[in-house]
């Protein structure tokens, strides 16, 4: 089996690579234009470091075998805790906010243990570290909205939801009950929802939670009707103002997003996020395909902080598979890999140094434009020339021993 890839392992091909580029190259000068600065963690963390959150299931997570006295090991499920640790850490002479971005694999086994499902990933995303508030979660929305944008996709939808909010209305339920009326509506299981032994009133309550989505403001609204408590009353007005802001920003800019679909069901099934979540959605032939997410996370960073320091984070992921196969559909992406500017073939034993002298002056010349040296010295010119077509190459440039260059266009 030595010639096959790792079970849920894929190699990326010239042109795949080449695609996943083109992504790439669009997205950082939107993340660098915001002020954000690109980051780089390591791919190998302390297990305890990614179960600190309590953002993942230690199921998914894909350990290393190491020795027993030494603390176990494992690939990176996602960024969002490797930052929070390194920020905390090794960044403590910067000064918040810190606006972070990354474009890095991530490795995660599959929930269904699937033997062949796949297990790296590719993300590009941001955090924003170190402030709260209105203006922070706006501008990762809207950060969020410029990339997509800058990838020239606008069938989109975001959907926002408020998992500090939508976690104090389960405070009906007692404790035995809370976390499975959580996970039912997180997976959005309403079968599961309606066999759990509740009262007509908790029935009520799960179901109404189980259907909070729609225009902000129905929803909005629908919520207002409820006896909430001062807390969860302000949050609600910070939701308000957050999808108004949203809206306003989007006609100061002459832009026409849609509205957000305002989702108070959109929850995590583990602890993680503390505000606003959020995921953002394209539609396909085969039904939504979530395109990235991200929320708010105001407690993560304490868990690293030597003395426990609380400090706001807030940030989002996209996952570049996805992002990747819609983008095919829309011709955007390039369908071949880079051509070769010039094919240099020395015509003779003698030139082959003219030959390397005259490619390395081309690249330099031309900022490193691809060059290549024919590397078959005894190949006819037609074999040469049919090589150059075959491959793209827009000339050649014939070496004569002396050094002189005979430029040839491909036709």
């Amino acid at each position: 089996m030595i010639h096959q890839p790792p079970a849920g392992a894929r190699d990326l091909l010239p042109l795949d690579v080449t695609q996943k580029r083109w992504i790439e190259k669009r997205l950082r000068p939107v993340f660098e234009g915001w002020g954000y600065h690109r980051i780089i963690t390591s791919t190998v963390e302390r297990l305890d470091t990614l179960m600190a959150g309590g953002a993942i299931a230690q199921s998914t997570v894909i350990q290393l075998q190491e020795r027993e006295e030494d603390s176990p090991l494992a690939l990176r499920p996602e960024l969002t805790a490797s930052i929070a640790r390194t920020a905390v850490t090794r960044m403590t002479d910067t000064t918040f906010p810190q606006r972070l971005y990354y474009n890095a694999n991530v490795f995660r086994r599959s929930k269904n243990n699937s033997h062949n499902s796949q297990q790296e990933f590719y993300q590009a995303g941001v955090e924003l570290l170190g402030v709260g508030g209105l203006l922070a979660d706006a501008e990762i929305l809207l950060l969020l909205q410029d990339c997509l944008q800058s990838l020239g996709l606008h069938q989109w939808r975001l959907i926002l939801g408020e998992s500090g909010l939508t976690r104090s209305l389960l405070r009906i339920f007692p404790e035995p009950l809370k976390h499975k009326v959580r996970e039912a509506i997180a997976q959005l299981d309403r079968l599961t929802l309606e066999a759990l032994p509740l009262t007509p009133e908790q029935q009520e309550r799960a179901l109404f939670l189980f259907d909070l989505r729609g225009r902000p403001e129905d929803v909005l609204q629908r919520v207002g009707q409820l006896e909430l408590e001062p807390g969860e009353r302000e949050t609600l007005e910070n939701l308000k103002s957050l999808i108004d802001l949203l809206e306003e920003s989007a006609r100061s800019n002459g832009s026409t997003t849609v509205a957000p679909i305002l989702d108070l069901s959109l929850i995590q099934s583990l602890d993680y996020y503390t505000g606003i979540v959020f995921e953002v959605v394209s539609e396909t032939e085969f039904g939504p395909q979530s395109l990235g997410q991200g929320g708010r996370y105001d407690r993560l960073l304490s868990l690293y902080h030597p003395q426990g320091e609380m400090i706001p984070g807030i940030g989002f992921a996209l996952k570049l598979e996805n992002l990747h196969q819609i983008l095919l559909q829309t011709g955007q992406l390039p369908t071949t890999t880079p051509a070769t500017q010039t094919l240099v073939v020395p015509t003779s034993p003698r030139a082959y140094a003219a030959a390397f002298a005259h490619a390395q002056t081309l690249r330099q010349n031309g900022e490193y434009l691809p060059v290549e040296l024919d590397l078959s010295p005894y190949s006819s010119q037609s074999a040469v020339r049919q090589y150059a077509s075959d491959r793209g190459i827009a000339q050649i440039a014939w070496i004569e021993g002396e050094g002189k260059a005979e430029i040839e266009i491909v036709g």
